[in-house]
């Protein structure tokens, strides 16, 4: 009787350089226990210093694999019909320095923005006439309006990036993780089209 393999391939994997890839890390299985134990050992690609820093693992390449282990078997696949291999070198350490001068840079900047903003607008103009209407008199630094407003500058930003240092203050994703995640996603697309084409070109030369 022909036993039915359910494959889902995994969006995204990390490997070292050099590394073998078998099919327990690039796809979900689902499977009889005895065919289950012979596919999740498959090796399906083996990373070679040939190989750039992605790689594209398509499921028809998967499908053969599996056919030429198991004949006999049919073959259902559910999701993504590509899975990308990112090569990842070992991590470097942190240069302290580096770090604390990347840090000043930023930190600077952004104060400089906000300043540079805050002079466009007339912040100081805007509040000094604000403290008049008010209270009726003049005063050039009207703290009991810039203190508020700088505490409140900042909250808002601990609030808008959903971070206070590490801590996460919820589950809901910032706007720049949402926009680091669109990017992730079209980067990704870029890759697979990419590959795409670079096959049926490879082909076609054939």
């Amino acid at each position: 009787m022909e036993q039915t393999v359910y494959i889902r391939l995994r969006h995204r994997l990390q490997v070292r350089p050099r590394n073998s890839i078998f099919l327990k890390d690039i796809a979900q299985i689902i499977a009889d226990e005895q065919i289950y134990v012979q596919l999740r050992n498959l090796k399906v690609y083996e990373v070679s210093e040939k190989d750039r820093n992605m790689i594209v693992i398509d499921v028809m390449k998967v499908i053969r694999d599996i056919v030429k282990k198991i004949p006999e078997v049919e073959i259902q696949t559910v999701g993504p019909s590509q899975v990308i291999v990112e090569v990842v070198a070992k991590k470097r350490k942190i240069s302290i320095p580096l770090f604390v001068l990347v840090w000043l840079l930023l930190f600077f900047g952004a104060g400089l923005t906000i300043m540079n903003f805050h002079e466009d607008v007339s912040m100081q103009i805007v509040q000094q006439r604000i403290y008049t209407i008010m209270t009726g008199e003049v005063d050039s630094k009207p703290l009991i309006f810039q203190i508020p407003y700088s505490i409140g500058l900042g909250a808002g930003m601990i609030l808008f990036f959903n971070h206070l240092f590490k801590k996460r203050l919820n589950e809901e994703p910032s706007p720049l993780e949402v926009e680091m995640f669109n990017y992730q996603m079209d980067l990704d697309s870029y890759i697979t089209l990419h590959q795409n084409k670079e096959s049926m070109k490879n082909i076609d030369d054939h």
